[in-house]
């Protein structure tokens, strides 16, 4: 099995410069609408850069940006990608009741299908978080009708994570359909490092995600599972000066380079939509429980 036979599952985490979780203590959520608003052009310039690549993605949306953004919804779906559901306004999933989260994933589905037109079916939770403090939230997304979730990130890190998590698809609810698709990691001496995408792509050299798309693909004999976020193509984009030094250095780096980066990564592997990466994993998922 040649890693071009494996196609990789591709996404785009749709929210605005100033809604990330690196300003989320600088920049007040009732200013929001105060803001300038970019994600609209910025999807318009991604949409460009897959079709220049002829491939199909994935993205997971706020609620409050379909709202305001409508036009770009319909965009994404008529040009063939799959639009999904990445929560209401970014709030993470572990600060929710299980009711509060059921709320939040409804009232983001309800708007983004009447924005794109298409049936919502696939999640990823804001900063992927879903973890060992809420597995519960699996059991909301299959009571919901969820066919799958992204949102686990099965490493140790700063913002995230849920380290015992399984690295492939698993099976987070006993007799439910729903399969979890968590984000890639490769392995270094036996050390499970963050390699699918973001600010792990944007910052280091474009050859460690090569090295470990290569590896999950080729020896793995699994699909990867990539994301980015619109404002990474945007080096223009307003500077945020009050946020800690280490927020902007991890947000502001190499944001010049990463069109370019996205088009290596493109032409390099074979990429399409979540939901048909989570229809070919499925057979494949483990049962598992924390």
């Amino acid at each position: 099995m040649t890693q071009h036979s494996i196609v990789n599952g591709l996404s785009v985490d749709v929210e605005d410069w100033f809604q990330v979780g690196a300003f989320e203590n600088t920049i007040r959520r009732e200013d929001w609408d105060s803001l300038q608003l970019r994600v609209g052009d910025n999807v318009e310039r991604i949409l460009d850069l897959f079709d220049q690549a002829g491939v199909k993605a994935t993205f997971f949306t706020l609620g409050w940006v379909a709202e305001r953004n409508k036009p770009a919804m319909r965009r994404i779906v008529e040009r063939g990608h799959e639009l999904a559901s990445h929560g209401y306004d970014h709030t993470r999933v572990f600060t929710f009741t299980p009711d509060e989260f059921a709320e939040d994933i409804a009232k983001a589905r309800a708007i983004l299908e009447d924005a794109g037109g298409a049936a919502i079916t696939g999640y990823r939770a804001p900063s992927f978080s879903i973890d060992a403090r809420n597995p519960w939230a699996h059991q909301v997304l299959a009571e919901h009708g969820y066919a799958y979730s992204s949102s686990v990130a099965p490493i140790v890190h700063d913002h995230y994570g849920w380290r015992e998590a399984p690295r492939f698809a698993f099976n987070p609810v006993p007799d439910s359909d729903l399969v979890e698709i968590p984000v890639t990691t490769a392995l270094f001496r036996g050390k499970r490092l963050a390699a699918g995408g973001g600010g792990f792509f944007r910052v280091l050299p474009y050859g460690f995600s090569r090295w470990a798309i290569r590896q999950v693909n080729s020896q793995d004999k699994r699909p990867a599972v990539f994301y980015f976020h619109p404002w990474e193509v945007d080096p223009d984009q307003p500077r945020v000066p009050g946020a800690p030094m280490r927020s902007r250095l991890r947000h502001y780096t190499n944001l010049a380079r990463m069109a370019g980066k996205l088009s290596d990564l493109l032409g390099d592997f074979a990429w399409g939509r979540m939901d048909a990466l989570a229809a070919r994993e499925k057979p494949l998922s483990l049962d598992w429980a924390a």
